[in-house]
């Protein structure tokens, strides 16, 4: 046993360690083990009889919880376990709130406590009413543009788009009761959100050797809902090279990096942001990018599980509704899988995620790293071939079953991009598997081969 996000040690007790329990409370529950050194050894306690009776009523005193405090004996030695569970409402010791990150405790402070406390009550910070705002601070045309695309994804039905403003942001539920504008609607349809929050901006800098090696850099402001489409027209046009190729008498321009994975990861990134605290910074090397978005992970996913198939916890829930129904997203947390997916596909290396200064950093490479193994280059190989085979044979039973099927139904329906099911349809007809009949409207697809 080692120490853990529910796991501590302490040689003897001392009242100070009550910051532990509160820790835990606020947590996911935990263990405070008293009589035990850092590396989980049984050293033993004196009075644990009084420390059994003295325990509880100090935390219940200090802290208005109740703990489980059991004895333990290995051989002669006796130590103590604090259980504590988690507590559905916010903790305090001595006006102060406590968290487990990883294995250590923290207290929470600032904008932190700010979405700590909203989590503990049921609210985000989208779900929050601005004072001093109106509908005259909501761009239409924006709005507009918004209900277009959802009702392009079907996510929306035609009709919404008649209604007048004010039902549409409320039927979005980004009006309160009160008729109040929440943060989410300023967010992301607001004409100038600057005005009411000071970190609505995404920074793109290029550097050179070193991250001392500024280059140039840009400021993307505006509202969030635009936001995506901009940072990649930006990159387009003056970070990143888009080689040409031709197939054909096709010419085709793609990104150096795999563009939706890219377009995905930048999605995340204005969707689950912390608009409480600083700006999102994207850094454009010669090899990788860099991109860092500040907010904690979810208690309930930690890094490693962030990296596996979890639920979706979004930070801001109804920023994430409405990307959601205009068809930039997906709803049950495959964001971080389609990242990864997307430069498996493309034969670049696994993209790093990690924690760091309260935020998460996603560093995607153009190429393999020196330091990479051979190994790992084989695997991504294998794994692109086996993707490739797979994707494939879905397109094939899809077309099978209904041969005037658009690459738009196709992408729908197997979870991928358009433009990437339109290199499949290509790699097909090489292939000599599948054969178009007629026009590309009107005409239909014939399976040469299933």
């Amino acid at each position: 046993m080692k120490e853990s996000q529910n796991t501590e040690f302490k040689r003897i007790w001392k009242d100070e360690y009550l910051r532990h329990i509160c820790a835990f409370a606020n947590s996911r529950g935990g263990s405070l083990w008293i009589g035990m050194l850092d590396d989980g050894t049984v050293a033993g306690i004196d009075e644990s009889e009084k420390l059994l009776e003295d325990i509880p009523n100090k935390t219940i005193h200090a802290l208005g919880i109740y703990v489980e405090v059991l004895l333990h004996k290995d051989g002669n030695l006796e130590h103590l376990e604090i259980k504590v569970q988690p507590n559905t409402v916010p903790i305090s010791l001595k006006g102060m709130y406590y968290v487990r990150s990883g294995s250590t405790t923290q207290e929470l402070k600032g904008a932190a406590l700010q979405e700590f406390i909203l989590k503990k009550m049921g609210r985000t910070f989208d779900d929050l009413s601005v004072q001093g705002a109106s509908i005259d601070d909501i761009d239409t045309k924006v709005v507009r543009k918004f209900l277009r695309k959802a009702v392009n994804a079907n996510r929306m039905t035609p009709e919404s788009d008649t209604d007048d403003l004010q039902n549409i942001l409320f039927n979005l539920k980004l009006i309160n009761d009160k008729a109040e504008l929440k943060n989410a609607a300023l967010l992301l349809f607001g004409k100038d959100p600057l005005r009411f929050f000071s970190s609505v901006s995404f920074r793109i800098g290029r550097f050179g050797d070193s991250d001392h090696d500024l280059r140039f850099q840009d400021v993307i402001e505006g509202n969030i809902f635009e936001m995506p489409d901009r940072v990649i027209e930006t990159l387009r046009a003056k970070y990143l090279i888009s080689p040409i190729r031709y197939e054909g008498l096709q010419r085709i321009e793609e990104l150096e990096y795999p563009e939706e994975a890219l377009r995905e990861a930048i999605l995340n990134a204005i969707i689950h942001k912390d608009y409480t605290g600083v700006h999102i910074q994207l850094s454009v090397y010669d090899d990788k990018i860099v991109l860092w978005n500040p907010g904690r992970l979810p208690d309930e996913i930690p890094l490693d599980k962030l990296l596996q198939k979890h639920p979706s916890i979004p930070r801001n829930r109804y920023i994430a509704d409405v990307f959601f129904k205009a068809g930039y997203i997906e709803a049950w947390g495959r964001g971080i899988d389609k990242i990864k997916q997307g430069f498996l596909n493309a034969g670049k290396p696994n993209p790093l995620f990690e924690e760091l200064g309260n935020g998460l950093m996603v560093t995607m490479y153009k190429t393999t790293p020196k330091s990479a193994t051979n190994r790992v280059v084989e695997n991504v190989v294998e794994n692109v071939v086996e993707n490739v085979v797979e994707n494939e044979k879905l397109i094939l039973q899809e077309l099978g079953k209904n041969h005037k099927i658009t690459a738009k139904g196709l992408a729908d329906i197997i979870d991928l991009s358009e433009r990437t099911v339109q290199r499949y349809l290509q790699s097909l007809q090489k292939q000599n598997k599948i054969k178009r009949i007629g026009p590309a409207k009107g005409g239909h697809w014939e399976v040469i081969q299933k």
